[in-house]
């Protein structure tokens, strides 16, 4: 047991404590049974998350028993034990919901890749907090990310794709400690927008426009003559664009990538701007032809309609639309003040599918309106400015990093799974954190703040 003078933040914990209530209150509307109101009723999913509360409290109050440099200095061992619990669901997993990411353990489905949030947390502040400097080699950087990208790839070959993109959401953390630099956040960005561009206009518009801005950028650097410059890039651009018409994809994405590396080369070793640009011709080019054959070919019919859907490209109510189309009716007939609490009449009818989890929004929405939405999205708005609040007092780093691990993942689910449910986002199975019933998703969630709390309140102890 730790001996030193703790403080806990106790107004984030209140707030804690009332998204679960919020949560259990949600979880009761959604599934309630008149035959078994009680509820305690275990054979009911409000009974069972009114039981996975009481022993998230209780691990809560165990972990603010053990000592802090617990979590430093057995970091590597959980984020290894998560690892093989990963592997060990791709062997013996059982499959749900189209993932084969859960172990089944008598009357309970463990998911393990909620552990290994907390633990992949841990490992990212034990290993960039012991380096100790902010200037990173390229070796320390690779390790970094290998960190990351680990989980990442066993999480997404369970076919788990909603929660291997929670880990990529960390990211931002690598980017807060100087591990990946600005310039690859801002590419990650644009490589987004280039996406819903390329599904959403023909090629060439984006190609066009791609050159149009390069060239603009290429003008207006150096002494060198305006037409000379072109004379001299225009007939490459030109030359890509009209190869890509008598060039299978394939082919293309074969021959670019070469002409991409020569490019970077040349950029790298004459420090000129002008290849620089040029290879980001080619990789916009590689991007986009990528993505096309990736959504064609790589991906299934009932991926490519989910995306479909969002962008607008494809209006199917009955279909994979459904889902979405019910949920944004059920909050829209919640109106500004909402039906009342167990009045839900698209609730109760079992309109909104997967309602008591990856659509609880809905419930929310609907019996309690516009006020009760803002309500529930402003108590997360607060809570994750508290704890970038918290982060940033630390004297720890090896804490900072960790509350800032804790801000991302609860960020992405928070924005995520509203954004599924009103339709700004396509449906990839993302639980609302301390909202959504299940009990490995509490379970994970909350061990991930609990630690942070207790991070927090030695945070005047030195912690590396």
């Amino acid at each position: 047991m730790s001996s030193h003078n703790t403080t806990i933040d106790w107004v984030l914990v209140f707030t804690y404590l009332l998204l679960v209530t919020i949560g259990w209150l949600a979880v009761y509307t959604a599934d309630y049974n008149e035959l078994h109101p009680e509820i305690y009723y275990l054979g009911s999913s409000y009974g069972k998350q009114l039981l996975w509360i009481g022993i998230a409290l209780l691990l809560g109050f165990c972990i603010q028993i053990l000592d802090t440099r617990f979590y430093t200095a057995f970091s590597y061992i959980i984020y290894a034990t998560s690892l093989v619990s990963l592997i060990v669901v791709l062997l013996v997993g059982s499959t749900i919901s189209g993932s084969k990411s859960w172990i089944k353990l008598g009357f309970f489905n463990a998911q393990p890749a909620e552990v290994a949030k907390f633990a992949t947390s841990l490992a990212l502040a034990r290993y960039i907090s012991s380096l100790g400097h902010i200037f990173y080699s390229l070796r320390e950087r690779l390790i970094a990310i290998g960190i990351l990208l680990i989980p990442i790839i066993l999480i997404r070959l369970e076919d788990e794709t909603g929660s291997a993109l929670v880990f990529a959401s960390l990211s931002f953390v690598l980017y807060r400690e100087g591990i990946l630099p600005g310039g690859v956040l801002l590419m990650g960005v644009l490589a987004i927008i280039l996406f819903i561009t390329s599904l959403l206009l023909p090629f060439y518009y984006i190609m066009a426009s791609v050159a149009v801005l390069l060239l603009l950028i290429l003008l207006m650097r150096g002494k060198t003559g305006i037409w000379e410059k072109l004379l001299t890039y225009l007939p490459v651009v030109v030359a890509v664009i009209t190869a890509s018409l008598y060039l299978n994809e394939v082919v293309l994405l074969i021959v670019l990538p070469i002409l991409f590396l020569i490019a970077l080369l040349f950029a790298l070793y004459t420090q000129k701007a002008t290849y620089t640009l040029l290879a980001l011709f080619l990789a916009s080019f590689i991007y986009v032809k990528g993505v096309d054959f990736i959504y064609n070919h790589v991906l299934e019919r009932h991926q490519q309609n989910r995306i479909g859907v969002v962008l607008g490209t494809i209006e199917d109510n009955k279909g994979a639309g459904y889902n979405v189309n019910q949920s944004k009716i059920a909050i829209g007939s919640g109106g500004l003040t909402g039906k009342g609490y167990l009045q839900g009449t698209q609730n109760k009818g079992n309109f909104v599918p997967e309602l008591s989890t990856d659509f609880i929004f809905c419930t929310i929405g609907e019996e309690f309106g516009f006020a009760g939405s803002a309500t529930v999205i402003g108590l997360f708005v607060f809570f994750l400015l508290r704890i970038i609040l918290l982060a940033e007092r630390q004297k720890s780093r090896f804490t900072r990093i960790y509350a800032y691990c804790v801000a991302c993942i609860i960020f992405f689910h928070f924005t995520v799974n509203i954004g599924m449910t009103i339709g700004l986002m396509p449906v990839i199975g993302i639980p609302l954190p301390f909202i959504s019933y299940g009990g490995s998703g509490l379970m994970g969630f909350s061990i991930l703040f609990f630690i942070l709390i207790k991070l927090d309140s030695e945070r005047y102890m030195y912690l590396r």
